[in-house]
């Protein structure tokens, strides 16, 4: 490698591990691959990533205030707050927040106008409490420089009774699907996605950052903690994906879930596959 793909690949590293650059790193590779962002997303998932994000959508429960407003967290070019837009029987507004701009431009035009791009870091979201009926975030939440106060600000600004759906990559527990997946996920999509955005190392970060982010129950362990009571978790294709799920519920005690616990070990939190 030249000495710069060479100093691209260690900040890479750096930051999908969570060093102190994160934050800035973030910002940045996402700034610069706005414009292929969609294409992309589309091409390295081959398209499951719409239904995804349906699935994740309809965990929200938006029937229970479909005119309010609603969070969409790490929005980048507004994928998701889009499809909810489209949700049948939603007529509320969604605030689509992300701190890169480009990510939010990309996406303008968007939502049937029913979307609101905010310019907003995950962990200081100009929102009061209590001012949003949910909150969705997909693909993003590994992004952000410090999880626990992300979903602590996030649990601030649900109103008693919102959820707070995660939709995030995952590592399959299956050796064989495990094998397939990695030899994709570091090899191909990396080559693909630098050759189509022209960042020789965004795409590099991506399979980074997920081997580097809590797996299923140790982010659901993380949602208890934070407050989010009735916490639970499913699998998505194998392994590759997976949801979470949180409700604000005032008087709970810190991590107490309040929830059957099926498949891990942590106090209040369910998982299927």
């Amino acid at each position: 490698m030249t000495p710069n793909v060479e100093l691209e690949a260690r900040e890479a590293d750096a930051a999908a591990r969570g060093d102190a650059g994160k934050r800035a790193y973030v910002r940045r590779i996402f700034s610069e691959i706005a414009p292929r962002y969609d294409l992309l997303n589309h091409l390295l998932s081959f398209n499951v990533d719409v239904r995804w994000r349906a699935r994740a959508i309809a965990e929200l429960g938006i029937a229970r205030a479909p005119e309010g407003a609603w969070l969409d967290l790490c929005a980048g070019t507004l994928d998701v707050g889009a499809q909810l837009a489209a949700t049948p029987g939603f007529r509320g507004r969604i605030i689509g927040a992300d701190f890169a701009e480009p990510m939010l431009r990309a996406g303008l035009g968007k939502g049937g106008g029913r979307i609101a791009p905010v310019v907003a870091d995950a962990l200081e979201l100009p929102l009061p409490d209590r001012s949003v009926e949910g909150a969705i975030v997909a693909f993003g939440i590994r992004n952000v420089a410090d999880l626990d106060a992300g979903l602590a600000e996030v649990h601030r600004v649900l109103v008693p009774g919102g959820r707070f759906v995660i939709l995030e990559f995952s590592t399959p527990r299956s050796a064989l699907v495990r094998a397939g997946y990695h030899a994709y996920f570091h090899n191909l999509l990396p080559f693909i996605g630098g050759l189509v955005s022209g960042h020789r190392t965004a795409y590099a970060y991506l399979p980074r950052s997920v081997q580097h982010f809590p797996v299923e129950e140790a982010l659901a362990e993380r949602l208890a903690r934070a407050g989010f009571a009735r916490v639970r978790w499913q699998s998505l294709t194998l392994g590759v994906a997976a949801i979470h799920v949180g409700e604000r519920v005032d008087g709970a005690p810190l991590g107490d879930g309040r929830a059957e616990r099926e498949r891990s070990r942590v106090p209040g939190v369910q998982g299927t596959t």
